[in-house]
């Protein structure tokens, strides 16, 4: 599982350490005295899974002279309880980035524990489960990151990545006297790359035939369908197009996750991955 590097890291974490402490930390440096150092503990209040391990390490080591050591690592499971981190050095340094630390690791373990969630519900079928671009700006390396953590895929990253065609797309290739959408899906085709992949999203049972017809879709996303015309759609992809992957979307819960895998999808994308998740309870303790 391939980490965010060491440089986009210190970036972010950078960034956040000045917002946070613009001109220093008035609370540390004028009650605490200089030499005084503590040893603190960060201790899961929650069962999760871990995710954001450099994130809180980097919050202390660009803050001070901080030695952090993790018992468990990323994509790891804990319960409540859990010693997970010990952070030794100055007390001033270690107060001064607890927040940005804890900020990044409880927001990204958040979504680790509720992908791990979306997947076990997922189990026994050959479902993936993936993100979407629903992210926080300039967080989304990092939160799609926390998805792997928690077992799930990524869709594409961004929209240079791939082709995704959906309503509103559809809709202004179809107007105005325009070509049918087959032929008009596959004349844009043609410019581009071989190697780019292309995505489809239709909201009614009566798209899908047309839109395979192109022969230029990769996959085919099922957006908002019920169980009965999920049942059906998927049916109707495999006798026309056995190839195309299907991608079921939109209003997509825990509770509903093992029906839409039951229905042969080949994947589910889940906005509330990133956009809806609650950040996790960890906190860190001085030790007396």
């Amino acid at each position: 599982m391939m980490k965010p590097s060491a440089a986009y890291v210190d970036k972010l974490v950078r960034a956040a350490l000045d917002e946070d402490a613009p001109w220093g930390d008035l609370s540390a440096q004028t009650f605490l005295p200089s030499s005084a150092r503590v040893r603190a503990q960060l201790v899961a209040r929650e069962d999760g899974v871990l995710a954001g391990e450099d994130l809180f390490t980097a919050s202390m080591r660009l803050t001070g002279d901080i030695t952090v050591r993790f018992e468990l690592h990323d994509g790891q499971r804990f319960s409540r309880g859990t010693l997970l981190a010990t952070a030794e050095g100055p007390a001033r340094d270690v107060l001064t980035g607890e927040r940005v630390g804890l900020n990044f690791i409880q927001r990204l373990s958040g979504i680790a524990t509720l992908t791990a969630s979306y997947v076990a519900a997922a189990a026994g079928s050959a479902t993936r489960i993936t993100d979407t671009r629903k992210t926080t700006p300039g967080l989304r390396q990092l939160e799609r990151y926390a998805v792997r953590c928690g077992g799930g895929h990524n869709h594409r990253f961004s929209l240079s990545d791939a082709v995704m065609l959906k309503d509103n797309h559809l809709a202004v290739l179809t107007q105005n006297g325009a070509r049918a959408l087959p032929e008009s899906l596959r004349e844009a085709a043609q410019s581009l790359p071989h190697t780019t992949h292309i995505e489809v999203e239709v909201d009614r049972l009566d798209q899908i035939p047309s839109v395979l017809s192109s022969g230029v879709v990769n996959t085919l996303m099922l957006d908002n369908f019920s169980l009965d015309a999920m049942h059906e759609g998927v049916a109707l992809v495999r006798k026309l197009a056995p190839g195309v992957l299907i991608e079921a979307s939109g209003g997509i819960t825990l509770e509903r996750i093992a029906a839409i895998a039951a229905t042969g999808v080949d994947l589910i994308s889940v906005g509330a991955l990133t956009h809806s998740v609650r950040a996790l309870d960890l906190g860190l303790d001085i030790q007396s």
